[in-house]
């Protein structure tokens, strides 16, 4: 039995350094696959026990492995959409034959890296086929809340490059500067007039339309005014009405002493923030004129009407330019307008046990029952890392040490032939006793 085991355990050397070569091959063949996760190969000893003052040789078994878990380095690149995860998570990702088959059932795929770009339908696709996957945002910019331990949530991010957007006025900043001189006695107590242009909830241009009214004395100065807000695209109806009176005294001369609605429309003044609310046409609108005291916003002196500083947010309805994922996650969809809207975010996985995924063509894995359940979190959040864009994941490959191990390899199954070859002629030698 003795020779017989040695002959055997010779033979399943011979067979553990064969796996052990297809590794090694594997890994150098795909030293320059981006994202690809290096295959290591272990041995391990059977121990066969025939009782005391024998042995038994039992050979060797071996187990093969994906280091999933290992990161190669970062490759810088020029495409945007170039996707690398630097630190721990994998992006979700699905199959292009599945999206383009339109069944609703996804197949739920896990990648590190990936060079992504708009297909003929504005899916963001790699040329292997595989289409990343997140959870679209609402028309506003924000995502809503999605279950995190199912997949069920995340759809192909499609960009549609002729995706037209604007930002609809929601704050106004009103400075100006009334003429003192007009609300003495004796003043033609004539109007002043600014039209401020802010675009609407579809992007279109519409003026808010402010007339100051100087309230003129039989004598001395009044230093009060009534400011009316009138919208143009409800037909120049009346949105808010306010009585303005300016202080006179040394030091605050020509600031807001006090400001009092005297319409039903338009919302109150409030003094700690300078502003009131006023509802538009197309929905409800902050208007800044200052703090009491401050000077700043609406002022009374000299002799001249000028505004001072008009400012407002929103804009008319622009083109899509770029598209650039943040290191949170966030599909950001750039403008010609100077805006910015997340579409989409993509959120990475987590599991347990990362080296038990299944691995799949392409440097994609599926989760398995070893690698454990699955959690989607938000880039940089828990134990997960960020998402890059403009960058690739190389290969862990280390080429230097798989030559060096495939010359300990090569010695190794030179020296279980050995055996083989002893073993042979020492039976040879058996036969011949009979001779």
């Amino acid at each position: 039995m003795t020779i017989s085991s040695s002959l055997n355990a010779g033979v399943a050397g011979l067979a553990a350094n064969a796996s052990r070569l297809s590794t090694i091959s594997d890994n150098i063949a795909n030293s320059g696959t981006n994202g690809y996760k290096r295959a290591e190969t272990e041995f391990h000893s059977m121990v066969v026990s025939n009782g005391r003052g024998s042995y038994s040789a039992g050979g060797v078994r071996v187990t093969s492995q994906r280091l999933i878990d290992q990161a190669g380095s970062l490759l810088t690149t020029t495409n945007s959409t170039d996707l690398a995860v630097r630190g721990r998570g994998f992006l979700p990702i699905t199959t292009e034959s599945a999206v383009n088959a339109q069944s609703g059932d996804l197949p739920f795929r896990l990648a590190t890296t990936g060079s992504f770009r708009t297909d003929s339908q504005g899916y963001l696709t790699t040329d292997s086929g595989m289409v990343l996957m997140g959870w679209p945002a609402d028309a506003d910019g924000t995502v809503p809340t999605f279950p995190r331990d199912t997949a069920d949530g995340l759809r192909p991010v499609q960009i549609n490059v002729n995706q037209y957007a604007g930002e609809p006025t929601t704050r106004m900043g009103l400075g100006v500067n009334l003429p003192a001189t007009e609300s003495e006695a004796g003043a033609s107590g004539e109007s002043l007039e600014l039209s401020v242009e802010y675009f609407d909830n579809l992007g279109t241009s519409q003026n808010l339309m402010v007339t100051y009214t100087p309230v003129v004395p039989a004598s001395g100065a009044s230093n009060e005014w009534t400011m009316e807000l009138r919208d143009s695209a409800s037909g120049g109806a009346l949105v808010g009405q306010y009585t303005m009176v300016f202080d006179d005294t040394r030091g605050q001369g020509g600031t807001l002493a006090s400001v009092t609605r005297t319409s039903v429309e338009g919302g109150d003044y409030d003094p700690a923030t300078g502003s009131f609310e006023v509802t538009l046409d197309g929905g409800p609108l902050d208007i800044t004129i200052g703090e009491l005291g401050s000077g700043v916003g609406v002022t009374q002196l000299s002799d001249s009407f000028a505004p001072t500083q008009i400012t407002k947010d929103g804009s008319p309805v622009g083109n899509m330019t770029s598209v650039n994922v943040d290191a949170n996650g966030y599909v950001q969809a750039t403008f010609d307008i100077g805006i910015t809207r997340t579409i989409y975010q993509i959120p990475l996985v987590d599991l347990a046990n990362p080296n038990g995924l299944t691995a799949m063509d392409n440097q994609t894995y599926a989760p398995s029952s070893e690698s454990g359940s699955f959690f989607l979190w938000d880039a940089g959040d828990g134990p997960t890392g960020e998402v890059l864009g403009y960058a690739l994941e190389e290969s862990t490959t280390d080429v230097a040490g798989e030559l060096t191990a495939l010359i300990q390899t090569q010695r190794a199954y030179s020296s279980n032939a050995k055996v083989i070859q002893t073993v042979d002629e020492m039976l040879q030698e058996t036969t011949n006793i009979k001779r």
